[in-house]
């Protein structure tokens, strides 16, 4: 049996029908060939130019009506080896049934199949059973059933499909893979194993060139160290990057990172992460616009509306910028002047500074951890304002220490020292302690400056307000003594080495003095004015930080509640009778 296949005469054995090629090309003849030659020699240059228009002229005006050409076919598919041939046609086409160890080849790509139908008009292939594709030695597909066209080089493989490069091994139940633009693609979920790292996602697409992964919906990558949970994520089997464009959770043994941008190195363990970025602790949570953290040196950085949280105390810090050493527990927030937020019951305190540093509780000394506020520190609740060029706030004891020029007020109170102690219990102010040159200045109802000084001062609070004070050591004082709040009958001024001052309603009411007491009393109209005022005073209304003043940028202000009106008086109605009645006498307390 003889047939024409590629332009060669092959020659099909009765038996085994497998064709065996023959050592003769037909010839392929043009017809042109021989007449065109004559035709130019005989004409002159004019009548060659002429008759070459003519000739032309059909040429051009069918290839303006001629539609869009049909793209250009592939290299044939040339049939490498089968135990078998059959040749028939199948539902009007005609195919080559080839069984039986079954191999192609299309250039460098190279096909394999227990069995195939090869369509050798269309330059493709059916195969089954054990089909593998092997494309520059490099990518390797194996399937239970194959098609590929030769033509745009377009391959499907389904059932327990597998994709392996030198890198990675990609598996699932049906692939298409382009082998013109280097670009595999499936649907039905797939399994990405390396061999440190494996992945799984609902769709996925894959360059064998560039050897990128781009994953979407349900994907979970999971390494040694950690399990990352994403909509949508590229992984550079190379680099080992996987770059995240959705919200992404990255789970470690004690630490979650989450963000909706961001890449993360899984061989160097660093993450850069993008908005609304956040790393958790089971202490801590730090959190910005951008967010970078070194797993291996346990470093981060946030940028961008910065927000550190203290879990266990309810104490939050915001700002510009936050750094985290996570090994030595420290944590550094500056830029814009950031702000401390501690919630205590009812009651809130704010600390601000040029910089705030958080070092985490070392136990048994401490649990809770220490703040550091400075340059610039100011301090705001509702019955404590203050400021200091430096500040330290000890959560395990519940002590802020200030430092640097302190200044403090408590509702019509100032408090000054070379250093101060505010000393808190169940979240209220406890204890206030001055020392060194400590002095305590107040207004009265006239706007006179009562005045209190000494080496050492511990003033003690009532409900929100100075209940006693103690002066230990050159204990100095000048009090207005008012009649009715209206008008001054004079000023007592005293000496001691030790005092004690006792308040009611912000208002004092007895002063003690103990051992080597002096005090003398001024009328009004003989007080001059340098005794009305204690050496080395200063009122400093101006430097009494606000709430807006100490919020900032970073602290939205507290919604007041709305006052409930009040209901509308009910109107009653009364007869002549009632009206005219008279009122009962009022009874005599006398006795």
């Amino acid at each position: 049996m003889r047939g024409i296949f590629q332009g060669r005469e092959l020659v099909f054995s009765p038996s085994s029908k497998v064709p065996a090629t023959a050592n003769r090309t037909i010839p392929q003849r043009n017809a042109l060939a021989a007449p065109l030659p004559y035709l130019c020699a005989e004409m002159s240059l004019s009548k060659s130019v002429f008759l070459f228009f003519l000739l032309l002229l059909p040429a051009l005006s069918r290839a303006q009506q001629r539609p869009a050409t049909t793209p250009p076919k592939g290299q044939p598919i040339e049939l490498i080896t089968a135990n078998a041939l059959e040749g028939g046609t199948f539902n009007g086409i005609e195919i080559r049934k080839l069984l039986g160890n079954v191999s192609l080849r299309q250039g460098t790509t190279l096909l394999y199949a227990d069995s195939m139908y090869q369509y050798l008009e269309r330059n493709a292939i059916e195969a089954f059973s054990n089909v593998r594709i092997i494309q520059n030695d490099t990518i390797t597909i194996t399937g239970d059933r194959g098609t590929y066209d030769g033509d745009t080089r377009k391959a499907r493989m389904t059932g327990n499909v597998t994709l392996r490069d030198p890198r990675m091994t990609l598996t699932t139940q049906l692939l298409d893979y382009n082998l013109a633009n280097n670009l595999a693609y499936y649907s039905t979920g797939g399994h990405l194993q390396d061999p440190k790292n494996t992945l799984d996602s609902q769709f996925g697409y894959y360059n064998t060139v560039s050897k990128v992964f781009s994953f979407k919906r349900n994907v979970k990558l999971l390494t040694p160290e950690n399990t990352i949970n994403t909509d949508t994520l590229q992984y550079n089997t190379i680099s080992k990057v996987a770059y995240f464009f959705g919200p992404t959770r990255i789970k470690g043994k004690d630490k979650t990172l989450y963000a909706e941008n961001g890449t993360y190195n899984t061989a160097t363990k660093v993450a850069n992460f993008g908005r609304n970025a956040k790393i958790e602790t089971p202490n801590y949570l730090l959190g910005g616009d951008q967010l970078f953290y070194n797993e291996l040196t346990e470093y981060g950085v946030a940028t961008g509306k910065v927000s550190m949280i203290s879990k266990k105390d309810n104490l939050e810090i915001r700002g510009d910028v936050g750094r985290y050493w996570r090994a030595q527990g420290r944590a550094k927030v500056y830029g814009g002047r950031p702000v401390m937020r501690n919630i205590n019951g009812q009651d809130t305190l704010y600390l601000a500074a040029d910089t705030l540093v958080s070092i985490e509780g070392r136990p048994p000394l401490n649990k809770a951890g220490v703040i550091y506020a400075y340059p610039q520190a100011r301090i705001f609740r509702s019955d404590l304002q203050g400021r200091a060029d430096s500040l330290t706030y000890d959560r395990q004891d519940s002590i802020i220490y200030l430092s640097h020029d302190p200044v403090l007020w408590n509702k019509n109170n100032q408090l000054t020292a070379d250093s101060m102690e505010i000393r808190q219990r169940r979240g209220k102010v406890d204890q206030l302690r001055l020392f060194g040159h400590a002095f305590s200045i107040g207004q009265d109802t006239l706007l006179n400056f009562n005045q209190v000084k000494g080496r050492t001062m511990i003033a003690y609070f009532g409900e929100k307000a100075i209940k006693k004070i103690d002066v230990l050591g050159n204990a100095e004082s000048l009090y207005y003594a008012l009649e009715g709040d209206t008008a001054v009958s004079g000023v007592n001024r005293s000496l001691s080495a030790t005092m004690a001052l006792r308040f009611a309603d912000s208002k004092l009411q007895t002063i003690s003095l103990i051992t080597n007491p002096e005090a003398k009393f001024i009328p009004p109209n003989e007080l001059k004015a340098e005794e009305a005022r204690l050496k080395d005073f200063r009122w400093r209304p101006e430097d009494r930080p606000t709430r807006r003043q100490t919020l900032g940028k970073h602290f939205p202000l507290p919604i007041k509640p709305k006052k409930k009106a009040a209901p509308a008086p009910k109107k009653t109605t009364t007869t002549k009778k009632a009206a005219s009645a008279k009122k009962p006498a009022a009874k005599s307390t006398r006795k």
